[in-house]
């Protein structure tokens, strides 16, 4: 079936960022598969992430399935095109639909995107990762796409007014291998594999993030472990 909605949102994407001159540094797209399913897995930490997450599959010609809280469909703006773009509605109350619907998508050569730790981190720092996403790709028989990126929680992020204007905010993504999820292997050690390699390639964006703070009151979007003030992991609310 023809894709009437998503290539004009994706244009109309493109298009904002121009706009707001963002300055993006991607790396890895090719290890983004040209066929068949897989189950993209990100940190998070803006409201738009996973537009930035759905561009790095654009140079291999593939559209990604994000899985969504449901409010979002419900949205009366948002609900309409999330649905025309086939992504996956999550009611946190019956898991399970939002489970087989993901998992018929990858079955069908689908990429499905996957934030496994279910919502913005305020600490801007890894959370535990649900098993969810090694589970789908083991069932599957699909590998998992790990993925990080760094500069989104300047645009918009919890907690925060948003930041769209001309700022020209650099955005950092880097895409890792696939990594193979083996039905012999449990769902937990598959996600430990997976969070792992998430940690390394964030730590890589953080590295070559080219912007630092002018000044203290700028360093709201920086880890307290890299001596910004972001609220510290054990004192962050989810």
């Amino acid at each position: 079936m023809a894709e009437l909605v998503y290539p004009p949102v994706i244009g109309a994407a493109r298009t904002m960022f121009k706009a707001l001159d963002l300055r993006f540094d991607i790396k890895g797209t090719e290890h983004i598969p040209r066929h068949g399913g897989a189950v993209l897995v990100s940190n998070h930490v803006g409201y738009l992430d996973f537009v930035f997450c759905g561009l790095t599959a654009l140079p291999a010609k593939r559209l990604v399935r994000f899985m969504a809280k449901e409010s979002v469909f419900r949205h009366r703006v948002s609900g309409p095109l999330m649905r025309a773009m086939k992504h996956i509605p999550v009611d946190r109350r019956q898991g399970e639909h939002a489970y087989a619907h993901a998992l018929s998508a990858l079955r069908s050569g689908e990429i499905v995107g996957v934030f496994p730790e279910a919502t913005i981190s305020p600490s801007f720092t890894l959370k535990n990762f649900k098993s969810g996403a090694a589970r789908m790709a083991q069932e599957a028989g699909v590998p998992l796409l790990p993925m990080a990126l760094w500069g989104t929680q300047r645009l918009w992020t919890k907690g925060r007014p948003r930041n769209l204007g001309r700022n020209h905010i650099p955005i950092t993504v880097r895409v890792g291998e696939p990594i193979d999820a083996d039905p012999a292997e449990t769902a937990l050690s598959v996600t430990d594999r997976v969070r792992t390699r998430v940690q390394e390639l964030l730590e890589a964006c953080q590295r070559s993030y080219p912007v630092r703070p002018k000044s203290p009151e700028d360093t709201w979007w920086i880890p307290a472990h890299l001596g910004g003030t972001a609220p510290a992991p054990a004192s962050a609310r989810d």
